[in-house]
């Protein structure tokens, strides 16, 4: 009997999470196709790109600053739908992505974790974030780069051979070209081989990396000057060193900046020297301490923000940085979706606290990749322009956490002496949890931007 009620639960919960997930996902595609989102930011350019290589618009003036996979994407679903008919199948592709990364997800933390509720929490608290599958009815890259590199640590965290070793290569090499955010990152992937293929398995992912990145490289060395398949490093610079607001769309800064960029030069090379000159110049005017530190008081509440790049775009004071993108999105229905994504990105900060408080399983490679991992991203949006969409690619990893903090919750400390220890992770969850709902939330509030 026990064991069939266990089964029953299973079914009900299962149940329970298909029918959370399909509403959100009918909220989503009516906010999106109900009235007409208008694009957004990059959506506008790589649309333009897409339309150039599928023969459908005129050629662009490549700036050097994205990596061209979702471009090919794109251009594949023109060629294959038509203009008029591709975006619905792109949206359903991209929303496959995203089912795929937390199936990856999933697996990846059964074998972190250890415990098979705590790996379902987590894919359950990435798949219910409408914040997070948003994401799927937009032109960016987020999707298909998540899904590229959750199987890239899928594949090393499973590698016994060179085959798997260089099918992450690969994967890596996919990602790289679909975003440019791992572009000093990668070598670190190696730490995930330091059990099991060793050597042999580092140079099959180099070689399948290699496969993949060899010739994006060199014609982005040859338009930007460096071997990198996409470099917009000293543009975001600027960017970030010229953010004033705590939260995105306000007044955004690299708007009026990319008519500056493309002035400062002739080619890549020169436009990229230019700004990285200027982003000197505003640092020693500045000075450095001062600049750190109007950078730490600024940047990482726009990264962690409630507002997040879903809210932004749904109906609501410019001031505010609303943009007004789903301007026709009915009010009780933006409403609901912006009280479930906060809801969830709220619970997702204070369980990562609390799941990174009560970590055990410390001998764990991915654990150590993924506290690398946060430190570089964290390392670069000190420095660099921020948006509330650059915390996504963490995303995956602070619902994993978060998962084994719930799935914790239910299990009582044994003993008198396991409950002093926990009382003192109890402190340190909450004053790291305290710290990421203080980043969410206070950023508007600080700034006063519609006073």
């Amino acid at each position: 009997m026990p064991e069939q009620d266990a089964r029953a639960r299973r079914r009900v919960l299962l149940c329970s999470f298909i029918a959370l997930f399909l509403l959100q996902q009918t909220a989503l595609l009516w906010l999106y196709w109900g009235g007409g989102k208008v694009l957004l930011g990059d959506e506008v350019s790589y649309l333009a790109w897409g339309r150039a290589l599928a023969g459908l618009g005129p050629p662009i003036t490549d700036l050097g600053w994205w990596p061209p996979l979702q471009a090919w994407l794109i251009a594949g679903l023109l060629h294959l739908f038509g203009e008029a008919h591709f975006l619905l199948p792109l949206q359903l592709l991209q929303t496959a992505f995203l089912l795929a990364a937390a199936a990856l997800l999933r697996a990846i933390w059964r074998d972190v974790d250890g415990r098979v509720a705590a790996a379902n929490l987590a894919a359950a608290l990435f798949l219910l974030n409408p914040s997070n599958m948003a994401y799927a009815h937009w032109l960016w890259p987020e999707p298909v780069h998540l899904l590229l590199l959750l199987a890239t640590l899928r594949l090393l965290q499973r590698a016994q051979g060179s085959l798997r070793s260089a099918a992450a290569g690969v994967s890596l090499g996919g990602a790289l070209l679909a975003k440019s955010l791992l572009s000093a990152f990668w070598p670190a992937f190696g730490l995930l081989l330091l059990r099991g293929a060793r050597w042999r398995g580092a140079a099959a992912l180099l070689l399948g990396l290699a496969v993949v990145v060899a010739v994006p490289l060199w014609q982005g060395w040859r338009l930007t000057g460096k071997p990198m398949i996409a470099d917009s490093s000293s543009f975001n610079l600027v960017g970030g060193l010229s953010d004033r607001w705590r939260s995105d769309y306000v007044a955004d800064s690299v708007w009026p900046l990319s008519a500056d960029y493309i002035r400062s030069g002739a080619t890549p090379a020169e436009r990229n020297a230019a700004f990285a000159a200027r982003a000197a110049a505003i640092v020693h005017q500045q000075g450095l301490l001062d600049t750190l530190e109007s950078q730490l008081g600024r940047q990482y509440f726009r990264l962690f923000s409630a507002k997040t790049t879903l809210l932004s775009q749904l109906p609501g004071p410019v001031c505010a940085g609303h943009t007004g993108s789903y301007a026709a999105a009915p009010a009780w229905l933006a409403q609901a979706v912006a009280i479930a994504a906060d809801t969830l990105h709220l619970l997702v900060l204070a369980g990562f606290a609390a799941g990174l408080a009560f970590w055990r399983r410390w001998r764990e490679p991915l654990v150590w990749w993924t506290a690398l991992f946060f430190v570089y991203q964290l390392g670069l949006y000190l420095l660099l322009h921020v948006k509330a969409r650059f915390l996504l690619p963490m995303m995956p990893f602070l619902c994993a956490y978060a998962g084994s903090a719930l799935a914790s919750f239910a299990r009582p400390a044994p003993d008198a002496a396991v409950r002093l220890q926990a009382g003192a992770r109890w402190l340190i969850a909450g004053g790291l949890a305290a710290l990421l709902l203080m980043l969410a939330l206070l950023g508007p509030w600080l700034d006063h931007s519609c006073a």
